[in-house]
């Protein structure tokens, strides 16, 4: 059966090139950081936000038992302010919205800095990149936000920035994804 959280990845692949430029804007437990540094290689660059030192512990644990390019940048910070760190263009961005697997669920993103994150990451990012957005709705605040990122990604013009959903009709409570692509 379809795994979506497997899936999106196969929307940033044509977009992800060695030597670019990579942001997890939650980093969690370091999957798709590894995934993203992996994928740009030694002389790419990536960025993983989090705002609980917990995720930067597992993710760099994780980092070094898959011996990792050392091509990445942990940050114990909240993804809205990426700007703060990123100088430049990037190419793909990925966001996991919701809590650290097997942390504290009760310390969630928020749309009050996801959207600010969003924003920024469009802003961001190069002329045909990427971004993920995986929204974890079984919880009130993943429903806010869910809602919240659809209802930004429906004011960008069609022409320039492309915004499409992704989700299992018939399991409302399932995760989905936004893909972002900028022409």
């Amino acid at each position: 059966m379809l795994d979506l959280l497997d899936t999106h990845k196969h929307f940033l692949m044509p977009h992800l090139k060695r030597g670019c430029t990579a942001v997890d804007f939650t980093m969690g437990n370091g999957h798709d950081t590894l995934f993203l540094s992996r994928a740009v290689g030694e002389n790419g660059k990536v960025y993983a936000f989090d705002i609980q030192q917990a995720a930067l512990d597992s993710t760099e644990k994780l980092l070094k038992e898959h011996n990792a390019p050392k091509n990445y940048t942990l940050i114990c910070d909240s993804h809205h302010k990426v700007k703060d760190y990123v100088d430049g263009k990037i190419r793909v961005g990925m966001f996991n919205l919701g809590f650290l697997p097997g942390g504290d669920k009760s310390i969630t993103t928020l749309h009050e800095t996801t959207i600010p994150a969003i924003q920024a990451a469009i802003e961001l990012l190069e002329r045909d990149g990427c971004l993920i957005i995986a929204v974890y709705p079984g919880h009130d605040e993943g429903t806010v936000e869910g809602k919240m990122v659809e209802e930004l990604l429906a004011t960008y013009d069609r022409s320039r920035i492309l915004t499409a959903k992704f989700s299992i009709v018939n399991s409302p409570e399932s995760p989905f994804f936004f893909v972002v692509e900028k022409g």
